[in-house]
């Protein structure tokens, strides 16, 4: 009568979860300490200047940076966080309005840059196509 009744003797029913939860804490971990890495903020450290009137600014595919050489050099530019020069500069701003031509640029200047030589970087900026711009700011201090 074996084959009879439900009673199979050493079948176990129970279902392990431990190993479930497990794998799934390691992977919430993993994402938390990548969410950072992914995310498209160039982190290129430059002292911003103060503003009671900042706003937060929303996301644009072109982020555009002045950062002073502290050894008194030429100042560095950066273009969606990756070094360039001027002539690069011109050319992705180039691609990214004939894609995009209502795109709002974001510029970032350390405080100590010459007024004059960011009033020049956006001079090429507008002088490209790009209607709308923004100048980065620290938040209220």
């Amino acid at each position: 009568m074996a084959a009879d009744g439900p009673d199979d003797g050493n079948l176990f029913s129970h279902i392990n979860v431990t190993p479930l939860v497990d794998v799934t804490l390691v992977l919430l971990i993993v994402f938390m300490v990548a969410a950072p890495l992914i995310v498209n903020v160039p982190s290129i450290k430059v002292n911003l200047p103060k503003a009671m009137t900042s706003d937060e600014t929303p996301r644009s595919p072109l982020a555009l940076t002045l950062q002073s050489d502290p050894a008194g050099g030429a100042n560095r530019i950066y273009a969606n966080g990756r070094a360039t020069d001027e002539a690069g500069v011109r050319g992705i701003i180039g691609d990214v309005v004939a894609k995009d031509p209502d795109v709002q640029a974001i510029v970032s200047a350390d405080r100590g840059i010459e007024y004059g030589d960011v009033m020049h970087f956006v001079d090429i900026v507008k002088s490209l196509g790009v209607n709308k711009f923004a100048l980065s700011t620290e938040g209220k201090p």
